[in-house]
């Protein structure tokens, strides 16, 4: 390891503060277009704190660009059909660009099902098999959140990527198997060649050691540590967590899946938590948005 710390961060408050002043500019030509700002909805059901204060970010982040926001709060005991019947008179909605259920859903409800019902055309999350395909096939949609954020993080700090060997910590169908896809497309950034490993990787140490570019995503706080990173590895952490410490007046404090203060100094760049991928995710949301409000 090296004795002084020569890393930089990837810092994803500036980056997306540059992001979101391109999108308040663009929106006041939509408004000028077609009279009206673009609009997004986010659906909550039930009252999960996470989602809850994710949720009122969101509505925070529309505010700051002029957009209109609206947020539709449902009990956690509201029935699938219940659900399902909301989100197709979203659909028929003429004034909503786009929206989101936020998830975690109740156990009750078929998540898929959901997904599955929302007009592609308004599925600024991305998760509509339809998007996700426009995405392997490199067609215009919309691209999921996190991912595109990371890939707009990289952009902001001109991280080269092109014949880099890009490791990809975990396969959810939210960041782990899209990133891995969009990091290997033909287009900047991208080029990489991808190794996306997972819980049952033999040897994850020695593949995630490979990583010129390290891209963990797999839930689990502070997994990540110096032994698994390259000299002079780009980090990307996708991970946030809430870990108890009574030093701090919240009584916990937020960790990543990198063990930061153990990592960095291995780094030529490393994204922070908080403050990394989190405002990219909410600020790709709204660039979503504004390209459905442009169709």
């Amino acid at each position: 390891m090296n004795d002084v710390a020569t890393y930089q961060l990837l810092d994803g408050k500036r980056a997306s503060q540059a992001l979101r002043e391109r999108i308040a500019a663009e929106a006041l030509e939509v408004k000028a277009a077609r009279g009206r700002v673009p609009h997004l909805a986010a659906v909550l059901v039930g009252d999960d704190g996470a989602s809850r204060t994710y949720v009122e970010s969101k509505v925070k982040a529309c505010q700051s660009v002029g957009f209109r926001s609206t947020l539709i709060k449902r009990p956690a005991t509201t029935a699938e059909d219940e659900l399902l019947h909301l989100v197709r008179s979203l659909n028929k909605d003429k004034e909503l660009d786009g929206f989101i259920v936020q998830l975690p859903l109740p156990g009750h409800i078929n998540a898929d099902r959901i997904t599955l019902a929302i007009d592609p055309r308004k599925d600024v999350d991305g998760f509509h098999p339809e998007n996700v395909g426009n995405m392997v096939l490199g067609l215009p949609g919309f691209l999921p959140a996190t991912p595109a954020g990371i890939v707009e993080l990289l952009r902001f700090h001109h991280i080269e990527t092109a014949g880099k060997h890009c490791v990809v910590v975990g396969r959810s169908n939210i960041v782990g198997t899209p990133m891995s896809i969009l990091m290997s497309r033909n287009a900047y950034p991208g080029n990489c060649s991808v190794t996306i490993t997972h819980s049952r990787s033999k040897d994850l140490a020695a593949i995630t050691r490979q990583a010129d570019i390290l891209i963990p995503a797999i839930g689990r706080p502070e997994f990540i540590t110096a032994y698994m990173v390259k000299e002079g590895a780009v980090v990307v952490d996708v991970g946030i967590h809430r870990i108890p410490d009574a030093t701090r007046k919240a009584g916990f404090r937020l960790v990543g899946d990198v063990k930061f203060d153990d990592v960095a100094p291995k780094c030529s760049w490393i994204s922070p938590v908080p403050g990394g991928v989190g405002p990219m995710t909410i600020t790709s949301l709204l660039l979503n948005t504004l390209k459905a409000a442009q169709r």
